[in-house]
């Protein structure tokens, strides 16, 4: 590699470098939602611009994008001209979706997902198909963390977490099953937010397991995602005082989540927040083998004809087919009259603290991108259908790690409102 070629390469990842070292790695001239909200057309084009120029300069290194579409003309609306990714399972009219899979490669969409259909009539734009792993479940996209180009972004929603983190876009799509909005926020130090089950119509999403997939989102910051709330047209509520729980005893996790975690519950009694103990630790370990086994049980019946077409060309879902069809129907509802159960015994529990705390990932991103990380600090929340967002946590170097923030099933704007203020007493905000 010669001199010159070296130092363009510098140049082109000096976003990265300043990722890698804590500094934020958004420089568009608009940098939150709220500015891109704020700006006016002219401003909006140039934002876009940048976003574009990002993408070229960086994404040879992180492998955010599947397809960068071509950009059209701004259309008015509340997001006028803002750009947004969207995971590749989800339909996008003239951009391919893939499904994270070589088998098909070069598949065209011929319409747009219900929910790209609603951001579109906002005015905001496309900017591209985001990496997703392989048909939303395991084998994992060619995409690496920005914060730490060694390091997963997570998954399944490992391209728009990674393109949000690097501020190649404000807005990005993703869906969760199990953990794939979630935990990839926390890897890549973002906002995640999965709403209650079937806040969104999922037509044109590929479907994996019909009782836990669920539309979810990403933005910068709690507030980026409180704009965004409301301007899909839901209600903004309003911040409401009230006691938050947090679990009787230290979930499971590394060592660095269990630090951070008790840093932040430290520093968010400090800055005037009620907390409570909330006796969960039991039900939510039963809960993340019952969603797992929902999964696997719906996951394998929807599958079992591609399995049969294409056979052991698709290994997990070959494994997942073959694990799946051995759960008998009957273990299947009794898991999902666990889960019902569970819903009651948490909807009573939100009565008293409306908002509860827990680590929104077991540690940090691990090394390596033969592994997208562990779920099961949110697929409980998954089964149960509440709302819940993973925000960033303070960290003293070394790579972001997420708090996790969830309520009541429709109360969305109670998390939301929640999440903003914590991160402002956090310093993440």
């Amino acid at each position: 590699m010669t001199d010159r070629m070296r130092r363009r390469e510098l140049l082109s990842l000096v976003g990265l470098t300043a990722a890698r070292k804590g500094i934020s790695a958004v420089t568009s001239p608009l940098q939150s939602l709220g500015d891109w909200l704020r700006a006016d057309a002219a401003s909006r084009k140039r934002g876009l611009e940048s976003c574009l120029e990002r993408i070229h300069q960086m994404d040879p290194s992180i492998h955010a994008w599947v397809q960068v579409g071509p950009q059209p003309s701004i259309a008015a609306g509340r997001l006028s001209g803002i750009p947004f990714g969207v995971k590749d399972i989800i339909e996008a009219k003239n951009l391919v979706t893939e499904y994270g899979s070589p088998i098909y490669k070069g598949r065209q969409s011929t319409g747009d997902a219900a929910i790209v259909q609603k951001i579109r009539r906002l005015g905001a734009i496309v900017m591209g198909k985001t990496q997703t792993a392989s048909f939303a479940f395991r084998t994992p996209a060619p995409t690496r963390n920005p914060r730490n180009l060694e390091h997963t972004p997570g998954g399944s929603s490992s391209g728009s977490a990674a393109a949000v983190a690097a501020g190649m876009v404000p807005i990005a799509l993703g869906t969760q099953t199990l953990g794939s909005v979630l935990r990839p926020a926390s890897f890549c130090g973002v906002t995640g937010f999965k709403p209650s089950f079937g806040w969104c119509s999922t037509d044109g999403v590929l479907p994996f397991a019909k009782s836990l997939d669920t539309l979810g989102l990403f933005t910068h910051t709690p507030e980026d995602m409180l704009d965004l709330w409301e301007c899909l047209g839901n209600a903004r509520g309003g911040d409401e005082d009230f006691a938050i729980g947090a679990p009787e005893t230290s979930p499971a996790v590394e060592p660095e989540m269990a630090k951070a975690f008790r840093s932040a519950i430290s520093l968010l009694r400090g800055g005037g927040i009620s907390l409570e103990t909330v006796r969960i630790t039991a039900m939510l370990d039963k809960l993340k083998g019952e969603a797992s086994l929902v999964m696997y049980y719906e996951g394998a019946r929807f599958h079992k004809q591609r399995f049969e077409e294409y056979g052991d060309r698709l290994k997990d879902l070959a494994d997942l087919v073959r694990e799946g069809a051995q759960i008998s129907d009957q273990r299947y509802r009794e898991a999902l009259s666990f889960i019902a159960q569970s819903k009651r015994e948490i909807s009573a529990l939100f009565k008293t603290t409306p908002v509860i705390l827990t680590p929104a990932a077991t540690g940090p991103a691990p090394l390596g991108l033969a592994s997208t990380g562990d779920s099961q600090m949110n697929s409980p929340w998954t089964a149960l259908g509440t709302p819940a967002i993973s925000i960033p946590m303070p960290v003293s170097g070394g790579l972001p790690l997420g708090l996790q923030l969830a309520a009541e099933q429709g109360q969305e704007a109670r998390v939301l409102h929640t999440a903003k203020r914590v991160a402002a007493i956090l310093g993440t905000a």
